[in-house]
This record gives structure tokens, C-alpha cells and sequence, in this order.
């Protein structure tokens, strides 16, 4: 099973990021996706989710200006990130669920004030 996240970056507040995450050996239209952060000190945190039947949740903080999507003829897994606030910034992980867990290997995203 591997998940690779990739299109981390540096930006300042205000831009703009898509995340991706590809997967390979899991079935993954019934795996509930998910992307996580984790700033310096603190917890992952889930940022925000999608079922297998396209059902969305997302952490209050990014409501409004994240949105996760997913292409299960590819496998992936997409983050849109707009507007970027500096508390925005950590290691952004996918996690792909249906009963048993993996996680990706991270992407920094450092938004700059």
C-alpha cells in the first residue's frame, strides 16, 4: 500500500495550493479519504474528508475555502486550498480509511503573513 501526497509549498496568505494524493493497492472507491494536518507542536488535526459516496466534512477553520475531491478512475485524492492563512501552515497527510488505516507520507505547506 502507498499513498504519495505531493504540491506542498511556500506561499504568502492569500494564494493558493492543490494537494494530491495517489494510491496504489488499496480499493479505493470504498476507502474513506481524508486530509490531516499537523502544525509544529500540536496534533494532527483531520482538515477535511470524503466518503466513498462523495460525502464531505471539513474542520471549521478551512470551511469555505478548502475543498476536497476525488477521482477513483485515478486512484487520487485532491486538496484545493484557497485563501491560505499563516495558521494554515503544517505537514499536510492524506489517510485513506475502511476499517484499517494508512497514511501518506506528508507535504509541508508553509503560508507566509
Amino acid at each position: 500500500v502507498q499513498l504519495q501526497a505531493c504540491g506542498g509549498g511556500s506561499v504568502q496568505a492569500g494564494g493558493s495550493l492543490r494537494l494530491s494524493c495517489e494510491t496504489t493497492g488499496i480499493l479505493f472507491s470504498a476507502n474513506i479519504m481524508g486530509w490531516y494536518r499537523q502544525a509544529p507542536g500540536d496534533e494532527r488535526e483531520m482538515v477535511a474528508q470524503i466518503t466513498s459516496g462523495y460525502s464531505t466534512d471539513y474542520a471549521e477553520a478551512v470551511k469555505g475555502r478548502f475543498i476536497i475531491s476525488r477521482n477513483n478512475a485515478k486512484s487520487a485524492v485532491y486538496l484545493q486550498m484557497n485563501n491560505l492563512k499563516p495558521e494554515d501552515t503544517g505537514v499536510y497527510y492524506c489517510r485513506a480509511d475502511r476499517g484499517r488505516s494508512y497514511w501518506g507520507q506528508g507535504t509541508l505547506v508553509t503560508v507566509s503573513s
